[in-house]
């Protein structure tokens, strides 16, 4: 690994060019979202419940596209499969770039992990892989629910930290 450029920085160090900049139109307050799916069935059918959403959503096509898009916006929602622009599930670019980001940018964004090697809202399995939710695509049909539970929850436990930042002029 001497030497070797991981994804990562790879993408970190690449020049600025606007055109990864996909949200610089878009009013403040609108909810943006990233997918990371690469089956395109299951890719239509979380999309199409993000529009519902009314999310603005990112497709991405490989973790270098991902990562591009994450360098310049912080996604209120990010959904990635674990399989996804990879052959190890335990090593995911994206992943792993949302595990790198301070806990200020981090707490911001709610990831949903999409995962056949484990239950849906397995919390202590979540927790092990840093995301908020873990959703089996066997549960896709229930997706929407499954996903205003995970959010709602996830408000609730940072309400009174976040209202507690802004009242220290830090939120």
């Amino acid at each position: 690994m001497d030497g070797e450029k991981t994804l990562i920085n790879e993408v970190a160090s690449d020049a600025y060019d606007a055109s990864d900049k996909p949200f610089d139109f878009i009013e403040e307050g609108v909810d943006t979202a990233l997918l990371c799916e690469s089956d395109p069935a299951l890719r239509s059918k979380i999309s199409e419940i993000l529009k519902e959403e009314k999310y603005h959503i990112t497709e991405s096509d490989s973790a270098r596209d991902a990562l591009k898009n994450m360098r310049f916006h912080v996604y209120q929602l990010v959904i990635v499969n674990e399989n996804f622009d990879t052959d190890n599930p335990d090593r995911n670019s994206v992943l792993d770039n949302l595990k790198g980001l301070s806990m200020s940018i981090r707490r911001n964004i709610f990831v949903v992990m999409i995962s056949d090697r484990f239950r849906t809202m397995d919390n202590m399995m979540a927790f092990n892989k840093s995301v908020n939710l873990i959703v089996n695509p066997s549960n896709i049909d229930n997706f929407s629910t499954i996903i205003k539970g995970g959010i709602a929850d996830n408000e609730a436990f940072y309400h009174v930290y976040k209202e507690s930042l802004k009242k220290a002029g830090r939120g």
